[in-house]
């Protein structure tokens, strides 16, 4: 059974079964440095501490739009979103060894990502 979601503001997160961490955040902005500080202080205020992990990780990050695609770079927001991880999720962000990031079109604007620790 995956754990409930913990909600604040526009984030929410959780665990899942398999032990990875799934992110949800709502809205999109084209400052993707608003990421980093938003999830940042939601993992501080509102997730239950997290403890770094080391080895590799996969992270999945996927930006939905509506409408016509927002004017953003992927790399920077990927760059923005391992940023939020490191401390938090693992060391290090060198310890990323699968990053898939993508956009498409959704029901609703926001950002979803993944992070698991590999085998």
């Amino acid at each position: 059974m995956n754990l409930d979601w913990i909600s604040a503001g526009k984030v929410r997160a959780r665990i899942t079964d398999e032990g990875a961490l799934e992110v949800r955040c709502t809205g999109l902005t084209t400052q993707t440095k608003y990421y980093k500080t938003l999830l940042k202080e939601f993992f501080r205020k509102e997730f239950p501490p997290l403890r770094p992990g080391y080895g590799d990780y996969s992270v999945h990050i996927m930006m939905e739009y509506t409408g016509d695609a927002p004017w953003m770079d992927l790399d920077n927001l990927a760059k923005a979103l391992l940023d939020s991880l490191t401390g938090n999720v693992f060391e290090d962000d060198h310890q990323v060894a699968r990053l898939l990031v993508e956009r498409r079109v959704g029901e609703r604007e926001g950002i979803w990502l993944k992070a698991e620790a590999m085998d």
